[in-house]
């Protein structure tokens, strides 16, 4: 199940089938990857819960979520959390998701992709020097110049780089919703009519 994010002004709530107004609202610049997602809320605490089975129960429960949704054609919306009641779970929670992702952020590596056939080279970013290398897949040349690189990534894990991001702008998405007094709402993202 995907999650999709969204605050807006308590007064701006409509209820299903409507869907939540496009003005005024503030949304989460998440990797495309729902399981990115899924894997950045599964170790996070919320109200001495996981967060992702939080968000699970809110949207899968027998009583069905009643608020707007965020697109056309997606499922109702389910408040997640209210300020000012919920102000400092949220907090935490944000807080955690950052302590996550500098945890699990392991040594990085600067990445290039061959021009001729696109293999992937990966160096650590200590180690990281301007060279060419013969490619082993097409024995093209590439060029190896941090400041051409095609991004960073993970050594250990290249998806982790993707779970922190999604770590990130959860986090600032949080604060930034309880700093406005928001409402933090939460819905599926393959959408459909739950009722």
């Amino acid at each position: 199940m995907g999650f999709r994010f969204v605050a807006l002004p308590g007064h701006r709530l409509v209820a299903h089938p409507q869907t939540l107004p496009a003005d005024e609202r503030l949304e989460p610049e998440l990797p495309p990857l729902q399981e990115a997602v899924e894997r950045a809320l599964a170790s996070a605490q919320f109200r001495d819960v996981k967060a992702r089975d939080k968000l699970r129960a809110l949207l899968t429960s027998d009583r069905q979520p009643t608020l707007g949704s965020p697109a056309p054609g997606q499922g109702p919306s389910a408040v997640f959390a209210q300020p000012p009641q919920d102000l400092p779970a949220l907090l935490r929670l944000a807080d955690e998701l950052e302590a996550l992702a500098k945890r699990e952020a392991g040594e990085r590596a600067l990445v290039w992709n061959c021009g001729g056939c696109g293999a992937r080279y990966a160096v650590p970013l200590a180690l990281a020097r301007t060279v060419s290398i013969r490619c082993e897949r097409c024995g093209g040349p590439v060029e190896l110049n941090p400041g051409r690189s095609v991004g960073e990534e993970s050594l250990v894990d290249p998806f982790l780089g993707t779970v922190n991001n999604a770590r990130y702008a959860l986090a600032g998405f949080f604060r930034e919703a309880m700093a406005r007094g928001w409402p933090v709402l939460v819905s599926t993202e393959e959408g459909g009519d739950a009722s």
